[in-house]
C-alpha cells in the first residue's frame, strides 16, 4: 500500500512566520506571511511527492489538552500565538480544505497525537507512514515500514535512524524523554539525568518501569555518579512516570478510521480561486495550487 504523509502543520505555519516578513498583506490589509510560506512550502511538497493519502495536523489544544489537565506546567513556557498568526492558521486550514487536502485538529488532542492516531489507523489498512516533521517525539512512532523527513534540511530516517539520533530505539523514546526532560515542553525530567544517562539507563534496563523496578542495580552500573543517580530515580520515581504520560504520543486521538478518509480529493476551484484573491497570491502560486488541486491540467501550468 502508498505510504501516507502525515504533516506537521503547525510546525512549517511557524516556520513560515518566522521567516517572512509581515510586508505581506491580504486584501483587508492583514499579515499574510505565514499563508503565503505555507504554501510554498505545501507546493513543494505535494509536487514532489504526489502522495495518494495525506493529512495535516494542527495543534489546537495549546492550553487545554488532556496533558494541560494532568501536568498544569505543560508548555507553559510557550508563549499564545498572536492573533495575527491565529488568523493566518485558519487561512491555512481553509487553503488546505480548499485544496482536498484533509486537515486534523482537536481541542484535547495536539498535532502529535492526531499523526500517531492516523499513523496507527493507516498501519491497520496495510499503509505505511512518511511523518513530515523535525519534532523528535515522533521517533516513538517509527515501525519498520515508516519513515520521519525532516523537508527542510532534506533529511530522512526509519526506525534504525532513532537510535542513531538519540541512543534509544523507538519503543523507548517517551521514556527517555520522561527521564531527561524536553525543555520545549517545559518538562523537567528527572533533576542530573541528561540524554546521555537516559539512554545508558534504557540500553540497561529496557524500560522506564524496568528501570524503576530494579533500582538497586543502578549503583552498580558504570555511570558516573552511579549512587547519586539511583537516589534521585527513587525520589522522582512517580514523577517520571507523569512525565512519561506527558511524552507519550496518545493513539486514541478522533481521526478517521477508514484510510480512504485521508485520501486526497477533487479541490474546489471556486473556493480555491477566491481565496488565491484574498491572500493576493501570485499567479505562479495560483498556477501551482489550481493544478494540485486539479482544477486545470498540468501544461496550463
Amino acid at each position: 500500500m502508498p505510504a501516507a504523509h502525515l504533516i506537521d502543520g503547525s510546525l512549517y505555519v511557524f516556520r513560515a512566520w518566522h521567516a517572512l516578513p509581515d510586508s505581506l498583506r491580504d486584501e483587508d490589509g492583514e499579515p499574510v506571511n505565514a499563508v503565503h510560506g505555507f504554501a510554498r512550502f505545501l507546493c513543494e511538497l505535494l509536487e514532489r511527492t504526489q502522495p495518494t493519502h495525506v493529512a495535516v495536523a494542527f495543534d489546537a489544544a495549546l492550553t487545554c489538552s488532556f496533558r494541560n489537565a494532568i501536568y498544569p506546567a505543560y508548555k507553559a513556557n510557550r508563549a499564545l500565538p498572536p492573533p495575527a498568526l491565529e488568523r493566518q492558521f485558519v487561512r491555512c486550514r481553509e487553503l488546505l480544505q480548499a485544496l482536498g487536502v484533509p486537515v486534523l485538529v482537536d481541542h484535547a488532542y495536539e498535532a502529535d497525537d492526531l499523526i500517531g492516531s492516523a499513523l496507527w489507523s493507516l498501519r491497520a489498512h496495510g499503509h505505511g507512514a512518511v511523518i513530515v516533521s523535525a519534532d523528535k517525539d515522533f521517533g516513538q512512532l517509527l515501525g519498520p515500514h515508516d519513515e520521519q523527513w525532516d523537508f527542510a534540511r532534506g533529511l530522512r530516517w526509519g526506525a534504525a535512524g532513532v537510535h542513531a539520533r538519540l541512543g534509544v530505539h523507538p519503543h523507548q523514546v517517551a521514556d527517555y524523554l520522561a527521564l531527561c526532560g524536553d525543555a520545549v515542553d517545559n518538562i523537567p525530567g528527572v533533576p542530573g539525568i541528561g540524554a546521555r544517562t537516559a539512554a545508558a539507563l534504557l540500553a540497561h534496563f529496557g524500560s522506564l518501569d524496568a528501570l524503576l523496578d530494579r533500582l538497586a542495580e543502578v549503583p552498580t552500573l558504570p555511570l558516573r555518579g552511579a549512587a547519586a543517580c539511583a537516589a534521585r530515580l527513587a525520589e522522582h520515581a512517580e514523577a517520571a512516570l507523569l512525565y512519561r504520560r506527558l511524552t507519550r504520543i496518545a493513539l486514541d486521538a478522533p481521526v478517521p478510521a477508514e484510510a480512504d478518509a485521508l485520501r486526497r480529493r477533487q479541490g474546489d476551484e471556486e473556493r480555491l480561486q477566491a481565496l488565491c484573491a484574498q491572500l493576493r497570491l501570485g499567479p505562479h502560486s495560483r498556477a501551482r495550487l489550481e493544478w494540485l488541486a486539479g482544477v486545470v491540467p498540468a501544461a496550463a501550468c
